[in-house]
């Protein structure tokens, strides 16, 4: 794989993030492309083990768009400093819970594992899964696996309610984490564990280990098999 060209790119990007220099530098985006590519390809290649639902994802299905779809006026950067894709059964925008791979210079290439925008319907559903099965809950966000390559553990400084959710009482023991408006672990890489031989197993065996805290999410929605 060319990763050392994907992350040099990259860090280029972010300094020149307008659409003359892309322009003007597409044959190096696609050779980046390819390269992000294919380290997406191996990662889906191994990963079928891990969790089956994303054995019959292909890259296509699972990356993101380098361009901002919906960029704010206030933001004058036109694209993504980073690739990546979002591996979860039905594509990188199934309203499920799923893992997501980014790729970024200077230590910010991450993994996260678990929802980070749900849709309302999942939202709740995890909310009113946590409500009737918040032990089960708490042993899988707590599993020393999932500590081990998620040391941080689930997130809880992404964007939350200020008062209970609707019909929660302010009482409930959970309400710590039933405000929460995003439920998922993350973890970051640093640029030589990037480049290292075995990176794409690293990202494998991470994923293997959050699975059952996804499997947890997902069973929540409703019609869940």
């Amino acid at each position: 794989m060319d990763l050392d060209f994907l992350l040099h790119f990259l860090a280029r990007l972010a300094a020149n993030n307008t659409t003359a220099w892309m322009a003007e530098h597409r044959p190096d985006y696609q050779r980046a492309r390819a390269a992000c590519t294919e380290l997406v390809r191996q990662v889906l290649a191994r990963v079928a083990a891990a969790d089956p639902d994303l054995a019959a994802l292909t890259p296509t299905d699972v990356m993101f768009r380098l361009h901002k779809n919906d960029r704010a006026h206030r933001d004058p950067e036109p694209y993504k400093r980073r690739m990546g894709a979002g591996l979860k059964r039905g594509g990188r925008h199934a309203p499920r819970a799923g893992y997501f791979l980014a790729i970024q210079p200077d230590g910010r290439s991450w993994l996260g594992a678990g929802t980070f925008h749900p849709t309302p319907e999942l939202l709740a559903a995890i909310r009113q899964e946590i409500h009737y099965n918040g032990a089960e809950f708490h042993r899988l966000r707590q599993v020393p696996e999932l500590m081990r390559y998620f040391p941080a553990g689930l997130d809880t400084t992404g964007p939350q309610l200020s008062r209970p959710p609707r019909g929660y009482a302010a009482t409930d023991p959970d309400l710590a984490w039933l405000r929460l408006k995003t439920f998922g672990v993350g973890r970051f890489f640093s640029d030589a564990e990037v480049l290292a031989a075995d990176f794409v197993q690293q990202v494998v065996v991470a994923i293997a280990a959050a699975r059952p805290l996804v499997d947890f999410f997902n069973a929540a929605l409703p019609g869940a098999e």
